[in-house]
């Protein structure tokens, strides 16, 4: 039919199979989704028996006292009332603590995944005193059980604590207890009793090594924190609510010290409740989020947390995601040339062949994350485009008729993959540079264009064959 012929119509066509293969492309983006929880299901099952993310907090002592309530009973019928003493808990948090953390990094690996692993061997110091206005917390001094006091340390994942935990007070070693841990690392950890005058500072010395994996955070509590992390890992990624004030990394690893005083904290060293486990945002690394941990409920609200994650260089399928979500480009610009040479210059591509060609790039995001699971992101991106070029070159070489025009598209797909990769390593400006792209793209064809008469090219054509007849 010569309404074919239309330009017009052919532009309609090719809309109506770009948006089709949406759908492919669709399902490609949910096969990456599926991949990646497969990889996270795979890392939990490798750090099972390891250590998850650990959330380290304490030393806390807990100090129980003793406080009258007033109770009221009903008792034949009369309301009677009556005074209880009732025990509860004064969480008294260090003047000031110091925390060293040594963390030795393994990569583990199961079938094609891999997970990164570590050795944390922590050493600390601090000291507690209680302040001189501790009645405005509204506990006396005489009422505090001292010689049952508790000295608390928190792990989120107790799973990781290793047999060598020592702690001392005053030079004395305390008998440590797994669990009755600290609220802010989900009330796991282990913990000592202490028998403490209180008629000077109690200076603790402790030191614990524990396993855990992709990340670590400490909870700082007290008057000021000080908390030096070393590794030989040489990608971290620092989140959570502080940041480091110094960090030296390079690549034989990094080292990074905080400091944090209570007035950041926004919390007094005295409290009568223990706040809960800090909210870490999965944001501050490309990572999959942790296995969901139990967390002991605080009426205190949660914690603040610094944070380090054990970052890789590398994260195949959030890369592999991002390439995905350039698809429809890839597809438009491929068919916008195929288009150019339809309209202007002679050639006839017909539907099958606008599809056959749509199918052939959403094939390569399939291929790309298909090898980049086995041989690394770079590598299967070099394979992956390079076959899908070299197929769709070929491929063009018949529809357009000319091994010159299938150059000008084997060009295009080199410039477009060579483009994707740059716009995958320089996301701060894949915005911009998108966007440029898309203009020039459009200028370029509104100036192939300008002498079409998108209307009447599909009547001239009918007029020439009916006086032809």
């Amino acid at each position: 039919m010569a309404s074919e012929r239309t330009p017009g119509i052919k532009l309609l066509f090719v809309a109506l199979i770009g948006a089709a293969l949406v759908i492919p492309l669709l399902m490609v983006y949910g096969l990456v989704s599926d991949r990646q929880h497969q990889s996270r299901i795979a890392q939990q099952s490798i750090t099972a028996g390891w250590g998850g993310d650990q959330v380290l907090s304490g030393p806390v002592l807990v100090i129980p006292y003793e406080v009258e309530r007033v109770q009221t009973e009903l008792v034949n019928g009369r309301n009677t009332t009556r005074s209880i003493k009732v025990r509860e808990e004064l969480f008294l948090s260090p003047e000031q603590q110091k925390l060293s953390t040594d963390l030795e990094p393994e990569k583990r690996t199961r079938s094609i995944y891999e997970t990164v692993t570590y050795l944390a061997t922590n050493t600390g110091s601090a000291r507690f005193a209680l302040p001189a206005d501790l009645e405005r917390s509204g506990v006396s001094r005489e009422r505090l059980l001292l010689g049952e006091a508790e000295l608390r340390f928190g792990a989120s994942d107790p799973r990781g604590l290793q047999s060598d935990a020592k702690a001392t007070v005053g030079g004395k070693a305390v008998a440590l207890k797994p669990g009755n841990g600290v609220a802010a690392s989900g009330g796991s950890g282990f913990h000592g009793f202490v028998d403490w005058a209180a008629d000077a500072p109690l200076d603790v010395a402790y030191s614990y090594s524990l396993r855990g994996s992709r990340s670590v955070s400490l909870v700082p509590r007290g008057g000021v924190t000080e908390w030096t992390v070393k590794s030989p890992w040489p990608h971290p990624g620092f989140g959570g609510s502080f940041l480091p004030e110094r960090k030296d990394i390079g690549t034989e690893g990094f080292e990074a010290t905080w400091s944090v005083a209570n007035l950041a904290l926004g919390q007094s060293l005295v409290m009568k409740a223990d706040p809960g486990p800090p909210i870490l945002m999965d944001e501050m690394i490309e990572l999959a989020p942790p296995a969901p941990v139990e967390r002991a409920a605080a009426p205190s609200g949660p914690s603040m947390a610094a944070s380090i994650a054990l970052v890789e260089p590398v994260d195949l399928y959030s890369r592999v995601d991002r390439a995905v979500k350039y698809g429809f480009l890839f597809i438009g610009f491929t068919f916008l040339a195929f288009f150019m040479f339809d309209i202007v210059g002679g050639a006839r591509v017909a539907a099958a062949e606008y599809l056959l060609t749509g199918a052939g790039l959403v094939l390569f995001f399939v291929l790309l994350l298909a090898f980049a699971e086995v041989i690394g992101f770079m590598l299967a991106y070099l394979v992956a485009s390079a076959a899908i070029i070299g197929l769709l070159t070929a491929y063009s070489a018949a529809v357009l008729g000319s091994w010159l025009r299938a150059r000008v598209i084997g060009a295009l797909l080199v410039g477009l993959y060579a483009l994707l990769y740059v716009l995958l390593n320089l996301e701060a400006w894949s915005l911009l540079i998108g966007a440029v792209l898309l203009f020039f793209a459009l200028a370029g064809t509104m100036y192939a264009t300008r002498r079409i008469d998108w209307s009447s090219v599909g009547r001239r054509a009918e007029s020439e064959e009916q006086a032809l007849t």
